[in-house]
């Protein structure tokens, strides 16, 4: 294959890829159109059934009519055999034998309209069925979606909750780390000026006189003699 039929094929799949995506998002508007459209072509049908049936009927009456043609001229052709007028009686079944034609036509057209009234009315019954079943479908499908959109949105919403709130609490805890380190420097900066504090007062005291240091010769030597003794 060429570099452009290639790059044609290409083209036809994300053509065909984009054509999915807006069905997809537009399925429910999709499938509510073609229920209308199935809808407004049943009415159709009960509409053509309508006029089969008229039909039916005007050839139902007629052969009534064309059977009352014949019974009357059968009646004119048994008169005429009676006076003994073959001629006329001829005429008169000659009369008879149309009417009898146009009744064996009618009455094939009366039977034909008969069979499309039954099938057409079947398929409309079913038809009527089986929109009622999609339509109730959709229906399903339509609640279906919509708690789907508000658990997703529930969704979203708890998670972007649950994401502020560790984020809160990662900074507490920060604020507690730092509080708790100053808390221990100034506990340690504390003891340091204590121990500056004390230092600075005995070296007082032996630069009075009042206290000896550790290193006193003469503290020293007593205590020598004492373990003498």
């Amino acid at each position: 294959m060429s570099i452009w039929g290639k790059v044609m094929t290409a083209l036809k799949g994300a053509t065909n890829e984009v054509g999915e995506a807006i069905a997809d998002s537009n399925a429910l508007r999709i499938l509510d159109q073609e229920i209308r459209e199935a809808s407004d072509q049943l009415q159709q049908s009960k509409t053509q059934l309508a006029g089969i049936m008229a039909k039916q009927k005007l050839s139902g009456q007629k052969c009534t009519e064309l059977k009352v043609k014949i019974a009357e001229y059968e009646g004119y052709a048994m008169s005429a055999l009676r006076q003994g007028d073959e001629t006329l009686a001829t005429d008169v079944a000659s009369k008879i034998a149309e009417y009898e034609a146009s009744l064996t036509s009618e009455q094939e057209m009366e039977k034909s309209f008969a069979q499309s009234t039954v099938s057409l009315k079947k398929a409309i019954a079913d038809a009527e069925s089986n929109l009622r079943r999609l339509k109730q479908q959709v229906d399903t499908v339509k609640a279906t979606e919509s708690v789907q959109k508000a658990q997703a949105a529930c969704a979203a919403k708890h998670s972007g909750v649950n994401s502020k709130m560790a984020t809160a609490t990662d900074s507490l805890e920060r604020i507690k780390r730092r509080q708790a380190e100053r808390a221990a420097q100034m506990e340690a900066a504390s003891e340091l000026s204590g121990d500056t504090a004390e230092n600075d007062l005995q070296a007082k005291l032996k630069a009075a006189g009042i206290t000896k240091g550790d290193t006193d010769a003469a503290s020293v030597l007593e205590r020598l003699k004492a373990r003498q003794q």
